[in-house]
């Protein structure tokens, strides 16, 4: 090849020339991709997804060995989801839960199980937590457990079964949940 250095005769000068290039290139892009945003649903949100809460309750009635409740929320809930599960570990057990939109657009999820509170609320909430007290709604006592940066969970006790409270919902609308909780009968 005529005209080129022998591999011997390059430095770090030839080096950073064949560089910058490169580094230009990468500018050009890093611009590019700099003025693009992905936004996969859009500006708005799309239609809420349909779930037959009282088909999956029922249906968890039967094949768990706790009493399943099926609580009457507000007309203008939509529920949206649902799903088992176990909370494993020390007192563990298994988890029904099903979830709903409220009227202001804010996700409530209700999960009931045979586990402990202690095994329950680190199941749902990812990591142990600390309660800060307890509101009595419908006659039960609901232990709080507010985590800054995170959704408030609260748990109630009833005897075979522990129902969690948890979600974007607000303090109101925690609290129809758990009032119709209180209010709901086990399925048979």
């Amino acid at each position: 090849m005529a005209g080129s250095k022998p591999r011997y005769l390059q430095n770090n000068r030839d080096i950073i020339w064949s560089l910058i290039p490169l580094v230009l290139f990468m500018v050009v892009i890093a611009g590019i991709a700099r003025s693009c945003s992905f936004s996969p649903g859009g500006p708005t949100a799309g239609p809420v997804p349909q779930f037959d809460t009282n088909s999956a309750l029922e249906f968890d009635a039967a094949e768990l060995d706790f009493p399943i409740r099926n609580p009457t929320v507000p007309d203008t809930w939509q529920p949206n989801s649902g799903s088992r599960g176990t909370a494993t570990g020390a007192g563990g057990g298994d988890v029904s839960t099903v979830g709903y939109i409220t009227d202001a657009g804010r996700y409530v999820q209700l999960s009931q199980s045979s586990a402990t509170e202690e095994a329950l609320v680190p199941w749902v909430a990812g990591d142990p937590r600390a309660s800060t007290g307890a509101e009595q709604f419908a006659g039960n006592s609901w232990v709080q457990y507010p985590e800054e940066g995170s959704e408030p969970i609260w748990v109630t006790d009833l005897g075979d079964v522990r129902v969690l409270i948890t979600g974007s919902g607000s303090t109101e609308e925690f609290g129809q949940l758990a009032e119709a909780v209180g209010q709901a009968r086990p399925l048979s």
